[in-house]
């Protein structure tokens, strides 16, 4: 075996962290556990000081190839700022599951062509899969990385996935009541209504849609993609509203833990949720975040931007009227 498929094959420490799809260059960092503990990104945003190398696909490929390494890896796919980090840092508590937060080649693959995704995500998909220790690894995506979430799932391995959201009511509320969600909601509505547009034939214009119907329309989009995905895979995947794991968070996190095969005991639950995770903002926990933290940002967003979140709701309304899979999506999470 050679070097790098016996260091591949030890452990994640060698982690597949960029793609060039034009060359084919990949760059690997080297984690450390507490690398992958720490990081709520695993992307260029923890890169600094992180030894790198960088490598033809081909030559990881056949690296993996000759390490035999299993493709078996279970997801959380999300709308975006619904909680997902927190629901994978709690998961991560667990011995029995690993987490990998958004890692930057995915969203690459999201966006390449179908036949250069089919070819290279199995390698990443076995990289993935690795971990420190007996334990089943779980990735959560980046929000528009949903739009292959049924391509994800129907992997032959038969993968599980989380599947997080909330109504749109308070997603339009958090997303106006956080400090950058807007300006990233509208950095995002080119493509997202791209997207939209592919699956429901509309004929919408970004100039003419307002504030709160960028938001709400981004919220579609990606409830849209979740939504093939559990069509694809039903009881694979387990639908989690944000709000409600919030309001019986010992329930919630146990449903989850018994979705992805992890027995766990109501001690070993009330362990992980009396944890720093509930009271640290999860994509930074060095600051403070709370269930007082976010029922202050809803209602700020509900004071300051009533009428956009208004205009949101209104515009999905006249949408789902129109449309029969738009109803279905507003089910989701309501």
């Amino acid at each position: 075996m050679t070097p790098l498929a016996q260091a591949l094959s030890a452990s994640p420490e060698l982690f597949p962290a960029a793609l060039d799809p034009v060359s084919g260059a990949v760059t690997l960092w080297r984690l450390s556990r507490e690398d992958y503990q720490r990081a709520g990104f695993l992307d260029g945003r923890i890169a600094a000081g992180k030894p790198a190398r960088q490598i033809a696909f081909s030559e990881l490929a056949r690296a993996v190839d000759e390490a035999k390494l299993p493709e078996n890896c279970h997801f959380i796919f999300h709308i975006g700022h619904v909680g997902s980090t927190l629901l994978s840092r709690l998961l991560g508590r667990h011995p029995a599951l690993f987490s990998l937060r958004e890692p930057d080649i995915l969203r690459t693959l999201t966006a390449c062509p179908p036949d250069l995704r089919l070819r290279q995500l199995p390698v990443f998909l076995k990289l993935w899969s690795r971990n420190f220790e007996p334990a089943r690894a779980i990735v959560k995506t980046t929000s528009f990385v949903s739009e292959i979430a049924a391509e994800l799932l129907s992997r032959p391995y038969n993968p599980r996935a989380l599947a997080v959201g909330v109504s749109p009511e308070i997603y339009l509320a958090t997303i106006f009541g956080g400090a950058n969600a807007p300006s990233e909601a509208r950095a995002l509505a080119p493509s997202r209504l791209s997207r939209l547009k592919r699956r429901l034939a509309a004929e919408w214009r970004l100039e003419d849609l307002g504030k709160g119907e960028i938001v709400g329309m981004g919220w579609l989009c990606e409830a849209l993609s979740i939504a093939e995905a559990v069509a694809t895979a039903n009881a694979r995947v387990l639908v989690v509203n944000f709000e409600d794991f919030l309001n019986n968070a010992h329930r919630a996190l146990g449903t989850a833990f018994a979705h992805l095969g992890v027995h766990q005991s109501e001690a070993e639950i009330s362990d992980i949720l009396d944890g720093p995770e509930m009271r640290a903002y999860s994509k930074a926990p060095e600051y403070q975040y709370n269930a007082d933290t976010r029922r202050a940002v809803l209602a700020d967003g509900r004071t300051r931007h009533a009428r956009e979140i208004r205009e949101g709701l209104l515009w999905l309304e006249r949408v789902a009227a129109q449309n029969a899979s738009v109803g279905r999506a507003l089910l989701l999470f309501n």
